[in-house]
C-alpha cells in the first residue's frame, strides 16, 4: 500500500494529485505541522529530515515532491506521464522540471519561509521585495514559453504540468501577479477533477477548526 504523509496545500498536493491522476490506491496521513508532528516520533523516524512529503510504497520511503512524482510515474503511469526517455521530450520534460523546482518555486519559498515558515527571530521582512522581484523576472523569462492551450509538451499532461500549476497557484496565494498566460494555463491544469479529489483527500484529516484557515 502507498502511503502519503502530508499536510494540506503543502508540497504534498502535488503528490497526491498525481496519485489521483494514476488511480493506484493509496492513502493519506496526516503529519499536522501546526502541532510539530513532523518535529516527533514516529513521522521524524520515518524521515529523519522531518520533511514533508514523505512517501512509502512497500520497503522504499523517498522525500522531495519532485522525486515522489517522478518515481510514481516511472513505476504506474504506464507511460502516459512521462516521455519516452532519451527523446527531445524527454530532454524538455527534465528542463521544466529543473526550471520549477530551482527558480520558479525558489523566490516564492523565500516569500514563504519569511513571512510563516521560519522561527520569527530568523525572518527578514526586507527580503520579501528582493523575492517578488525574483519572482517577476523569471515569470517574464517563462511566460513566452508556455502554452496557450493542452499542456506544456502536447496534448496529454505530464508530471511538469502538475508541478507548474502547483507552482502558480503558489504565486496567487501568495499575491504575486500571473500574466494572463499563466494564468489562463493555471485555471486550465487546476481544473482537473483529480486536484480537486486530491485536496478534499488531504482535507479531510484537518480537524475542522482549522480547516480554511
Amino acid at each position: 500500500m502507498i502511503t502519503l504523509y502530508g499536510y494540506p496545500k503543502t508540497r504534498s498536493l502535488r503528490v497526491s494529485w498525481l496519485l489521483e491522476e494514476l488511480g493506484v490506491e493509496w492513502q493519506y496521513h496526516l503529519v499536522d505541522l501546526k502541532q510539530g508532528e513532523h518535529f516527533r516520533a514516529p513521522f521524524s523516524q520515518l524521515n529523519p529530515r522531518k520533511k514533508i512529503p514523505t512517501l512509502t510504497d512497500g520497503s522504499l520511503t523517498l522525500s522531495e515532491s519532485a522525486a515522489i512524482c517522478l518515481y510514481l510515474a516511472e513505476r504506474y503511469g504506464q507511460e502516459q506521464w512521462l516521455p519516452q526517455p532519451g527523446t527531445d521530450a524527454s530532454g524538455k520534460h527534465h528542463q521544466w522540471i529543473s526550471l520549477i523546482t530551482c527558480e520558479l518555486e525558489q523566490p516564492l519559498w523565500l516569500m514563504g519561509k519569511h513571512k510563516f515558515a521560519l522561527p520569527p527571530a530568523r525572518r527578514v521582512p526586507e527580503v520579501l521585495e528582493c523575492a517578488h522581484w525574483e519572482w517577476q523576472k523569471i515569470l517574464e523569462e517563462v511566460d513566452p514559453e508556455l502554452p496557450e492551450s493542452g499542456f506544456l509538451l502536447g496534448d496529454h499532461p505530464m508530471v511538469a504540468d502538475l508541478l507548474l500549476a502547483h507552482t502558480l497557484n503558489w504565486a496567487k496565494n501568495f499575491e504575486q501577479p500571473l500574466s494572463e498566460r499563466a494564468e489562463a494555463y493555471r485555471a486550465r491544469i487546476c481544473q482537473r477533477p483529480a486536484l480537486k479529489r486530491a485536496l478534499k483527500k488531504e482535507l479531510a484529516g484537518l480537524p475542522e477548526t482549522t480547516i480554511g484557515s
